[in-house]
């Protein structure tokens, strides 16, 4: 009896201790001056880089080039060293295509009728792709548009639209997918598995239908950046390799067309076909499966280009790890300096300063490798800071350096990436993309209890913000990486202004110096970071996925 009676009272202990350490993780630390005093020197380096006379950092631009040489600047004061192939400076080549909207036309042709489609309220025509001159092809629904066979979901080949139906079409697809699929692989499957499914088939391109609540702001703001430049990786002696080691990487350069279809208009599509768009659309924010069906009309689409070039560098530093082997191998800690330059207006405002997006984070990157460069012992392993070029453009900058790193590719171990952190209020929880798939979760939980910070997953994963920031690119090589925002409970204060700045800044001109910040969260948010880097560049047990993850099989090391 005594013994139980013990074993009682040390489970009702451990259950108020849990119950007291959630709490107080929840509160969040306390502000101190050092943070205010922290906060305001990140202040000032996103004031640098989002200043007016850098002119929205576009890939390549002039403005561009003066933000990297104040981050290379910054790098010297804190004395790393030179980690690129021309000094701080690692060189990438796009191949440039912007789309002439305004020259070029789209029609949904039934019965032999044409209904004229507006470019910019019905439509855009999508930048990045190798879009073909023109198009005149039947249209097919496919539901999500996930082809993950191993998954048992494949709507690619369906018996309502086998695989072999789809040569010589355009499938339409709506943003999303059932509720029995892990979220990364959702994302995943609107990546690489998606344009090599597209060739495969032999289907002739593909039109995409956002859902409205996976949006991050209004159509208007979507069409209205539809003008900015698209670009490519251009092609390099050492591609069939690099496809060869990590096939993910791969592009896919084949001619397909590639549209967002507004989805205030998206009943234009399924008129005629026995469905209707509401009816897809509240199966799909339901997450329940889609049916797969004929839509009954063509796509006649005339697309006008302008092509050129441009070469934009990656930033790279070194900081020399202490133990004579582990200084070998390195930790990534990376953020963006890319934005979207000059476009336009928004509320008489012509520069897309991107103050957020992501001064924030090579802010971040500026002042977590001071840090650290200033102790008097250093971590064990080698931490590169990095600061990419041509995210804005699909991850582009950090694809290259995923294939061509400038250090020994085995020797990467995990890349920790910033994007748009969003410190707009107190610093209680943090959402972690990727938190799931490696052993990089202890240590991101570890920090976050030293930290008083709540490590969560993310609670929004239709928005695929999985696929959409740097540490994606490191994922597809096999190396382990996170990537994190601040966290908000449902229906807070604090997911309000979360939704409100998507709804308002987000890739607008919006996103400049004069919008509020907390800067003292984002100090502490820094100091986490950089705990967290610690973490892992002293812990002997090199970083790797977790056996049940999908990305698993990704890893080479």
């Amino acid at each position: 009896m005594t013994e139980v009676r013990f074993r009682c009272f040390i489970t009702i202990a451990a259950v108020i201790i849990s119950g007291f350490t959630t709490n107080l993780v929840a509160q969040g630390r306390a502000v101190t001056s050092a943070d205010e005093a922290a906060g305001q020197a990140w202040w000032a380096h996103v004031k640098a880089l989002a200043d007016d006379g850098m002119e929205g950092r576009l890939t390549g631009s002039e403005g561009y080039l003066r933000a990297a040489k104040y981050v290379i600047s910054q790098f010297d004061a804190a004395r790393l060293q030179p980690a690129g192939v021309n000094g701080y400076y690692q060189p990438v080549k796009f191949e440039v295509t912007r789309v002439l909207q305004d020259k070029s036309s789209m029609a949904l042709v039934r019965n032999g009728t044409n209904e004229s489609l507006s470019i910019g309220r019905d439509a855009v025509l999508a930048a990045r792709a190798n879009q073909p001159k023109t198009v005149d092809a039947p249209l097919v629904f496919i539901g999500y548009g996930l082809h993950l066979p191993e998954a048992k979901c494949d709507d690619f080949d369906s018996p309502e639209v086998p695989f072999s139906a789809l040569k010589g079409k355009i499938v339409v697809l709506i943003n999303g997918g059932p509720a029995d699929l892990p979220a990364a692989l959702k994302s995943f499957a609107r990546t690489s598995p998606l344009q090599k499914a597209l060739v495969d088939a032999g289907a002739l391109g593909s039109i995409t239908i956002p859902t409205p609540k996976s949006m991050d702001f209004p159509w208007d703001r979507v069409a209205s950046n539809a003008s900015q430049p698209g670009m490519r990786l251009a092609p390099t002696p050492a591609d069939a390799k690099i496809a060869a080691r990590h096939p993910a990487l791969a592009d896919q350069r084949a001619p397909m067309f590639s549209a967002q279809f507004n989805p205030g208009e998206a009943e234009k599509l399924f008129a005629g076909s026995g469905h209707s768009f509401a009816e897809m659309l509240a199966l799909a924010d339901a997450q329940k499966p889609l049916p797969r069906f004929d839509l009954k009309k063509s796509l006649l689409a005339r697309v006008a280009l302008e092509t050129s070039s441009v070469e934009s560098p990656n930033i790279v530093a070194k900081l020399e790890g202490s133990d004579s082997t582990l200084k070998q191998e390195y930790v990534i800690v990376s953020a963006h300096l890319d934005h979207l330059g000059i476009g336009a207006p928004i509320n008489g405002r012509t520069i897309y300063a991107g103050a957020m997006d992501d001064a924030s984070g090579v802010a971040s990157v500026i002042e977590i490798a001071r840090s650290i460069a200033n102790e008097p012992v250093r971590p064990k392993r080698s931490i590169l800071f990095v600061t990419f070029t041509g995210e804005e453009k699909g991850l582009l900058g950090s694809r290259y350096f995923a294939g061509h790193p400038t250090v020994a590719e085995s020797s990467i171990v995990a890349d920790l990436n910033m994007d748009m952190f969003m410190p707009l209020f107190p610093l209680k929880k943090l959402h972690v993309q990727g938190l799931v798939e490696s052993t990089l979760a202890e240590d991101a939980r570890a920090a976050g209890a030293e930290h008083q910070i709540e490590i969560a997953v993310d609670p929004e994963p239709d928005r695929n913000s999985f696929t959409r920031t740097d540490q994606y690119s490191f994922v597809l090589a096999g190396i382990p990486a996170l990537a994190m925002k601040f966290g908000w409970g449902a229906g807070s204060p604090e997911q309000k202004a979360w939704r409100q700045w998507l709804a308002q800044r987000y890739h607008s001109t919006e996103d400049n110096l004069s919008q509020p910040a907390d800067t003292a969260a984002a100090a502490q948010f820094n100091s986490f970071l950089g705990d967290l880097a610690r973490r892992v560049a002293n812990n002997s047990a090199r970083p790797h996925y977790m056996a049940s993850s999908f990305f698993h099989r990704f890893e080479t090391h």
